[in-house]
């Protein structure tokens, strides 16, 4: 008797969870240790184990194994949506029965994208399914009408309950269904209010064996944190097959799509879209389009190219180095990684002797990209110098390269589609790595001049 007692308080006994990250805790604290939100733990009874898991382990069918060679494998055909950036970042377009999340900041366009893409495949022929959460079906008539994506075959409903969801999508029978957003979505088995880590990881794991029975593609729109991270549970993102991030700034009309998880593609694509009166326009040409608004002989200012997935995009890296007006320099840094661009100038004054102790810099990359790869090293240190010189760079000229903390310029990867990028836009000189001139081609129409040192740079820019 005292053994079931304590079997009973031990799977009674409350745990709390942190509905921004989902952080367990066995006691309320005011702070989540995890991600930092405050006021943000909540009590949920942790699930039920012992005999429920001994009685699931009894009712289990017996998986036989089979030969991985013996495994046969389809072709999939995937669903071409009619908008070709977002096509490129799933890996060439929808696959049956996939799970796709996609989170953002609030306003950024996540829900106008999603009605764009069931329009396109509603005026296809494909009956869609579009089940939201926190609109009313008003609400979303208008939003439609705006973005001019009322098709027939387009369906619409307001529901939360995850039941009746599910019912819904066995009656229509949709070719695609989208969730706005999954964070409204509850379960009535689970006695926690929606939007708690309890409930969206019951809905999510509902809505993945749904997807997975029915071949039904479902896309799952996700709040994000202060720190923008998707809000709920890590293990949602795990249990779905694509994790899209939906990027930029509401002050900037550019928004970036970007998968940094997917089965069935690539995680480095990204799609660019330009945020209009009507919605959100593809941008086929992105360098065109970051280059278009680009002061000509203006110092400080550098172009480069990253790659993002198999595409090269031409960025502009703006630099602004002036005397400090107080005691401590001020580093500002936008788009760029804060420690990189330190690191870099601390190299440039001790192999170039360029005294920036007492001056204040600030970076940026124009249009609001964000860029991580280290082949942007030697464009941030042309602009720091170019900046703090006072001298524009020799025009059509743009750099590429790694810089160590020796002040060596390292080879890197994709240099050929860089380059092939670079002279469709007309530049006519490229600074490279001299390592990485041996493994490309013949160019022609641009001048590559390769080096080995930052100073060989500098002699060749000032």
């Amino acid at each position: 008797m005292l053994e079931k007692l304590a079997f009973m308080k031990k799977n009674t006994r409350e745990i709390y969870c942190c509905r921004e990250c989902g952080h367990q805790s066995p006691k309320w604290m005011g702070r989540c240790p995890e991600c930092g939100a405050w006021d943000s733990l909540v009590a949920e009874k942790p699930a039920s184990s012992g005999r429920t898991g001994q009685l699931i382990r009894e009712a289990a069918p017996y998986a036989e194994p089979v030969p991985i060679d013996a495994v046969a494998l389809e072709d999939d055909p995937r669903i071409l949506t009619g908008i070709r950036e977002f096509d490129r970042v799933l890996g060439g377009g929808i696959i049956d029965g996939s799970l796709v999340l996609i989170g953002g900041d609030p306003g950024i366009g996540k829900s106008t994208l999603m009605l764009q893409v069931l329009n396109g495949l509603a005026r296809a022929g494909q009956r869609v399914l579009y089940i939201s959460g926190e609109e009313s079906l008003r609400q979303l008539k208008m939003r439609s009408q705006r973005l001019d994506a009322v098709s027939g075959n387009m369906l619409v409903a307001s529901d939360i309950n995850i039941e009746s969801i599910l019912s819904t999508v066995d009656s229509v029978k949709p070719g695609v269904l989208v969730i706005d957003s999954i964070q409204t979505m509850f379960s009535p088995d689970v006695t926690s209010a929606p939007g708690s880590v309890a409930q969206v990881r019951e809905a999510t794991m509902k809505l993945m064996v749904m997807a997975k029975q029915s071949g039904v593609p479902t896309f799952l729109i996700g709040h994000v944190t202060k720190e923008g991270a998707i809000a709920g549970p890590r293990l949602m993102e795990h249990m779905v097959d694509t994790v899209l991030y939906f990027e930029g700034d509401q002050n900037h009309v550019f928004r970036i799509l970007r998968a940094v998880k997917n089965r069935f593609g690539s995680t480095n694509e990204i799609g660019v879209f330009e945020m209009k009166a009507s919605g959100l326009a593809e941008v086929p040409n992105p360098s065109a389009v970051f280059l278009a608004e680009r002061a000509k002989n203006a110092a400080g200012s550098v172009v480069t190219a990253c790659m993002e997935g198999s595409r090269p995009i031409l960025i502009e890296l703006q630099a602004l180095i002036s005397s400090a007006g107080f005691g401590t320099p001020r580093r500002t840094i936008l788009g760029l990684d804060h420690n990189r661009v330190s690191l870099l100038v601390a190299v440039m004054e001790k192999k170039l002797g360029l005294n920036m102790a007492g001056h204040d810099i600030f970076m940026n990359v124009a249009g609001g990209v964000k860029v991580s790869e280290p082949a942007v090293d030697l464009g941030i240190s042309a602009a720091v110098a170019s900046s703090f010189l006072d001298r524009p760079l020799p025009e059509k000229t743009m750099v590429l390269g790694e810089v160590g903390l020796a002040g060596e310029v390292r080879g890197i990867s994709q240099l050929e589609p860089r380059i092939t990028e670079v002279r469709k836009m007309g530049f006519t000189r490229c600074i490279v790595p001299r390592s990485s001139l041996k493994v490309i081609g013949r160019t022609e129409g641009i001048e590559l001049l390769g080096i080995d040192q930052l100073s060989e740079m500098m002699d060749f820019l000032f």
